[in-house]
């Protein structure tokens, strides 16, 4: 092996050259990114910008992104609206006052719309936002792929309906609340619309749906009164739902005599 040379020797000896510590961000990406808050407050400071001044700037930035991205959402949800969409109704009902009705099932819609969504940088999440005993609400995100974002949120009691055990009655209305805040946020429905195949949660209105709920709570004779007070459009609205209210009051009137 060759003996260093003169100039190697003197390399070889020189002691290790210190450093100041870098930034986090240079740590981690080898370079500090110009457009990192980092960077511009070290620019700002560097020309002698003060600290309320360059939090002026930030949020005057964060402000012009914010609207840039919501231009960007509006383009990519246009172009979503142009797209061809369609949603298949994948069930048919197999009994009760809407049997041999066709409708589209949760995944259906999922289907219908997600390609579409995805091709221009659309995609959608759902969040239940309030979980009570007798309510639950759920909203659904639709979020573009430049930060913007819009929400719709709808609710509604527990679907009692059927044969459900409570845990069973809490997801078929979660189900149908995202389905429905899905088709809602989407703009999208099917050919001439679906009437469910559950017919509490498709056909009555739930706030019509809770209040009459809440009265059978009370007995025969509470929900009989609470029926007297609607009006001939809403009792019509509320019919498909008669028998499990009439259920739940016997039941409500069983347990008081107990």
């Amino acid at each position: 092996m060759n003996a260093p040379t003169t100039a190697e020797a003197d390399v070889l000896e020189m002691a290790p050259i210190e450093r100041p510590a870098q930034p986090l961000a240079m740590q981690q990406t080898g370079a500090l990114a110009a457009n990192s808050p980092v960077a511009m407050m070290l620019a700002a400071r560097a020309q002698g910008v003060s600290l309320e001044e360059f939090g002026k700037m930030m949020d005057l930035q964060v402000r012009w992104e914010d609207r840039e991205a919501e231009k960007l959402y509006n383009a990519a949800f246009a172009a979503f609206k142009a797209e061809a969409v369609r949603i298949v109704k994948g069930r048919k009902v197999s009994d009760g006052p809407l049997k041999g009705r066709d409708y589209a099932e949760l995944h259906d819609v999922v289907d219908g719309v997600t390609e579409a969504l995805s091709k221009h940088g659309l995609s959608t999440s759902w969040k239940v936002t309030r979980d009570e005993k007798d309510w639950l609400e759920v909203t659904c995100t639709l979020k573009h792929v430049g930060g913007h974002s819009e929400v719709v949120s709808m609710g509604g009691p527990p679907d009692a309906g059927g044969a459900k055990n409570q845990l069973q009655a809490r997801a078929s209305t979660i189900t149908y609340l995202e389905r429905y805040t899905l088709k809602a946020i989407c703009g999208v429905a099917e050919g001439g619309d679906d009437t469910d195949g559950n017919p509490p949660a498709a056909v009555v209105p739930l706030d019509l749906l809770a209040a009459a709920r809440e009265a059978a709570m009370g007995g025969w004779a509470a929900l009989s009164k609470h029926i007297k007070s609607l009006s001939p459009a809403d009792r019509a609205a509320l019919e498909p739902e008669s028998y499990a209210l009439k259920k739940a009051a016997k039941a409500a009137d069983e347990k008081g005599k107990q």
